[in-house]
């Protein structure tokens, strides 16, 4: 599975961006696509996930600022960022599960200026 993600960039404290995400390759069985985010010094965590039935997940300091989705016919999962804090710099890792196996985006810089 090829994992080809996009829209990060630098922000002000309080913007917006959207990640993109596109899955290819072999994807027959893709299940639970998600976001996770690396800050420097940091391990990486879960940002949001979300089924290939629609169910969503975040963690506790995104929720309410943060909406995932997906185009199932496009294979592909968003992220929508809003009011976003310096807190939130991160390399933002796209993740996709196919049966048991996980696949891996390239990352994508998201920096927030304060």
């Amino acid at each position: 599975v090829q994992l080809v993600e996009s829209g990060g960039g630098l922000v002000q404290a309080g913007g917006s961006l959207t990640l993109s995400c596109a899955a290819s390759g072999s994807i027959f069985g893709l299940n639970t696509m998600g976001w996770y985010r690396q800050a420097p010094g940091n391990q990486r965590e879960l940002a949001a996930t979300i089924t290939i039935s629609g169910t969503t997940n975040y963690e506790d300091s995104v929720k309410g600022r943060f909406t995932i989705s997906r185009d199932n016919a496009k294979n592909t999962v968003y992220l929508q960022m809003n009011s976003l804090k310096p807190e939130d710099t991160a390399v933002y890792y796209c993740n996709a599960k196919v049966f048991n196996s996980n696949s891996w985006g390239q990352g994508t810089q998201v920096t927030v200026s304060s």
